[in-house]
């Protein structure tokens, strides 16, 4: 584990001594600095570098499956009844085999920024908040630190989401690129309407980081010590955990942003103005609670492979690059 000699906190009280002691101005300086790169110099590019790789591997093989949930979520009455099978014959029978593309570039560049910030600042975020709050409240520690790359993965995307659900949705946008559907979508909606969906976005990715961020390292912890005592070999075990482990979190961060994923794509794929709250209101009054579990099944198939994919992709690169395996130390 990366651990933290300065935390923000001490950071933040030797920039105020600035301005609370003039007589010191200098020394005060220094001392910002010096917490500063303190804090700079703890920050280990390897997670970041293995949540990138992970992220946009995983997001760009399963591409195709993202289009067809995309399309169920956008167009429910067309496929309504229809297996996720069904839905993608009918997607590409209307829009060639290419269609089931769409969209790749900013999914590729979107999800691999975001997994880089993810998984980079959660790995980071836990030694901070476990001296913040003590080693005895770990799983809360686990979970703050979830929560902030949560939030810091919803600045990143809402442009990158903006733009795949357009070019996934709109015929207009159909075969732009990840440049020429940004500059679009900036042109024609605006930076404020872009980052309107900052609050759909953050419903979805919250949880869907919690439970597969904590999720995996719980669990990884727990199974590694379940083979130790079956006396499990070191080559199996690092090879089965960490696909138990990713399987089960896969699951319950699927589950668990369904909801959110609803709303994020209605609030992109809507001409309207309506936030976040009338989008809900939307949502529940045309179809009840059922409303924002459509296209569950094809994104169980999506998530759950997207999850599994990434998190074992992301354990095999950072042991690649000299980091311990999840949940193994």
């Amino acid at each position: 584990m990366v651990m933290m000699r300065k935390t923000p906190v001490a950071l933040l009280l030797s920039i105020t001594a600035l301005f609370a002691h003039p007589t010191s101005t200098h020394a005060s300086a220094s001392a910002a600095v010096s917490s500063l790169k303190s804090v700079l110099s703890d920050i280990d590019p390897r997670f970041f570098v293995a949540g990138g790789i992970c992220a946009a591997t995983s997001h760009g093989i399963t591409c195709p499956i993202d289009v067809v949930k995309t399309r169920v979520q956008a167009d429910p009455e067309k496929f309504k009844g229809k297996s996720l099978m069904d839905s993608t014959k009918l997607v590409v029978n209307e829009g060639g085999p290419l269609v089931l593309l769409s969209g790749l570039g900013p999914t590729v560049a979107g999800y691999g920024i975001e997994g880089a910030m993810k998984f980079g600042v959660y790995e980071i975020m836990k030694p901070i908040t476990m001296k913040a709050l003590g080693s005895e409240n770990k799983a809360v520690a686990y979970l703050v630190a979830s929560i902030v790359a949560g939030a810091v993965a919803s600045l990143i995307l809402c442009p990158m989401e903006s733009a795949r659900i357009k070019v996934v949705t709109d015929p207009s946008y159909a075969g732009m690129g990840l440049f020429q559907s940004l500059s679009r979508v900036f042109r024609e909606d605006g930076f404020v309407k872009i980052f309107s969906g900052v609050y759909a976005m953050l419903a979805k990715q919250v949880p869907y980081t919690i439970f597969k961020q904590v999720s995996f390292d719980v669990f990884a912890t727990l199974f590694y010590a379940l083979a130790a005592k079956a006396a499990m070999s070191k080559k199996d075990s690092k090879m089965i955990v960490p696909v138990s482990a990713a399987a089960v979190a896969s699951v319950l961060a699927c589950l668990s942003s369904q909801p959110g994923d609803m709303v994020l794509t209605e609030t992109y794929r809507s001409k309207t103005d309506r936030g976040v709250w009338g989008i809900l209101g939307d949502i529940y009054q045309k179809d009840g609670p059922g409303g924002f579990f459509v296209g569950t099944k094809a994104r169980l198939v999506h998530v759950c492979s997207i999850i599994t994919s990434q998190l074992v992709i992301y354990d095999i690169v950072k042991q690649h690059l000299g980091l311990p395996a999840t949940g193994s130390h």
